[in-house]
């Protein structure tokens, strides 16, 4: 089964471009094949489109908080939401967050998922710092519109499955210093170290599930080599990938019942998310 970690960006391009981590288990070992840089959106569509099978952990919101939209009186199905969002587009989607997160009462000005509770994840309301609202409009309709088989939300082709990762809930159990950055002045030789201290603990199986990974040193030196932790991301992504393969259908790891219009991180509900 090939398996794919995917780090996101909503405005990919050659300097920032999404990044995918291609792998394959063999027992308890998880194979690194590869990293490969999509550098546009074709190139995403492209990939999106790829013949299974394969399931691929997309780091970025599958759903949005079910108060935000039932306040903001927005269709509360998925795939009528995400149709709806798309059609807003960039500029309306963002001044209708904007204006919602102004008329809720200070301290509370961004709803959350459940799941976000859990993994202690942004919340997709959020649009700077990171822009992850910008993420999931830019790429929850991409996986509709490819018809991923998404679990718990969209019953698309079961030889293209999508889960949500979230690289930041595994990279909190291998260590607790900051790892990465995209300003030059903070890509210091501690945050290296870092990305070194992951690495090797994934290396020893240290990971949430138990797997070992396996890579090519040359595969290696890039993910330590990358300040950015971009393609470190794409692999904490493609482990929680290998999670829910593990796991299998029909939930692919994720809890029994979830919110079909929310979504759910895989992995989330693991007591380390506490």
């Amino acid at each position: 089964m090939r398996l794919y970690g995917i780090d996101f960006t909503s405005a990919p391009r050659p300097a920032k471009a999404i990044t995918v981590a291609a792998g394959r288990l063999d027992g308890d070992r998880l194979l690194l094949d590869g990293l490969e840089a999509l550098p546009d959106w074709p190139a995403f569509e492209d990939f999106l489109r790829r013949p299974g099978p394969w399931l691929g952990g997309f780091d970025f919101p599958f759903g949005l908080p079910r108060e935000a939209v039932r306040d903001l009186g927005w269709p509360q199905h998925w795939a009528a939401l995400l149709v709806h969002c798309r059609a807003l587009g960039k500029t309306d989607f963002r001044a209708a967050l904007d204006a919602y997160r102004e008329s809720r009462p200070y301290g509370r000005r961004y709803a959350h998922r459940a799941t976000d509770a859990a993994a202690r994840s942004h919340s997709p309301l959020k649009l700077v710092n990171p822009p992850v609202g910008l993420m999931f409009l830019e790429g929850a309709p991409r996986l509709l519109a490819a018809n991923l088989h998404v679990p718990g939300l969209h019953a698309g082709d079961p030889s293209r499955v999508a889960v949500e990762a979230y690289p930041g809930l595994l990279a909190r159990r291998l260590g607790p210093h900051p790892y990465k950055s995209d300003t030059r002045s903070r890509q210091t030789p501690a945050r290296q170290q870092a990305r070194a201290d992951i690495v090797a603990a994934l290396q020893q199986g240290r990971s949430y599930p138990p797997l070992r990974l396996m890579a090519p040193p040359a595969l290696v030196d890039i993910v330590l080599r990358d300040a950015r932790g971009d393609a470190l991301d794409a692999v904490l992504a493609l482990i929680q990938a290998a999670h829910a393969w593990r796991c299998g259908p029909p939930g692919y790891g994720l809890p029994a019942v979830i919110d079909g219009l929310e979504g759910w991180i895989v992995g989330a509900e693991h007591p380390a998310a506490d």
